[in-house]
């Protein structure tokens, strides 16, 4: 491999140790895998968990040394994006335990999953939760990431490893310069725990009124709403 081709999976392949990669088997049957990253050296190999709790047999056929997969996995943030590529199995560890060695990728290929790009920002915010049964609002203290018309990113921490946001419809209230405290309509798309960091994709629903609004006066372009 060219110090080229390093040089630009370097800048994509980005994940840390924990991430889940969907693996995609066609031969001898069609199979569809989500392991776990645990690590990776640059241009030689990319190290995954073996599926938990698969039998000594399981898999025998289709996880073997040199069969080929396709691997994708999702990047969050300001991103968006779709990542994939084709590899194949380099060997399987036994020990310390059961871990699957597959090629390092000579190219991977990217796909833009928003429509708009959004822009990286710092801001304390809370989301709003209201339970219409039991008449209560849960809110939640922590940063939106990233933001554009159409939704942000939004995290925060938790003593628990297991806690997320369920896809639910929430509030999202923040201070404007100019206008005070802003509570604007939204929805949530996604929610992920790691290690206590919840990240939540939010999707705004009232973006044709506070929102353009909003990034005009924190000198955020909106041009593309």
């Amino acid at each position: 491999m060219s110090d080229l081709a390093v040089l630009e999976n370097i800048q994509l392949f980005e994940l840390q140790p924990g991430k889940s990669l969907d693996l995609q088997i066609n031969h001898p049957i069609s199979l569809r895998l989500k392991l776990p990253l645990i690590g990776y050296e640059l241009g030689k190999y990319i190290i995954l968990k073996y599926p938990k709790g698969a039998s000594t047999s399981e898999y025998n056929d289709v996880l073997i040394e040199g069969n080929v997969l396709i691997v994708r996995y999702l990047m969050e943030g300001n991103k968006g994006e779709c990542f994939a590529f084709r590899s194949s199995i380099k060997s399987i560890t036994q020990y310390p335990e059961k871990m699957l060695f597959i090629e390092y990728p000579k190219k991977i290929e990217n796909r833009q999953l928003r429509l708009q790009q959004r822009t990286s920002i710092h801001l304390p915010a809370v989301i709003m939760l209201e339970d219409s049964k039991d008449n209560k609002t849960t809110k939640i203290n922590g940063i939106i990431g990233d933001i554009s018309a159409k939704g942000c990113g939004f995290t925060f921490k938790t003593k628990s490893v297991n806690a997320k946001v369920n896809k639910r419809d929430i509030y999202v209230c923040l201070q404007s310069p100019l206008d005070g405290e802003v509570k604007i309509s939204a929805r949530v798309c996604n929610s992920r725990n790691d290690q206590g960091v919840v990240s939540v994709g939010i999707q705004f629903i009232d973006e044709k009124k506070l929102v353009p609004q909003l990034l005009s006066q924190l000198f955020i372009d909106n041009s593309q709403s």
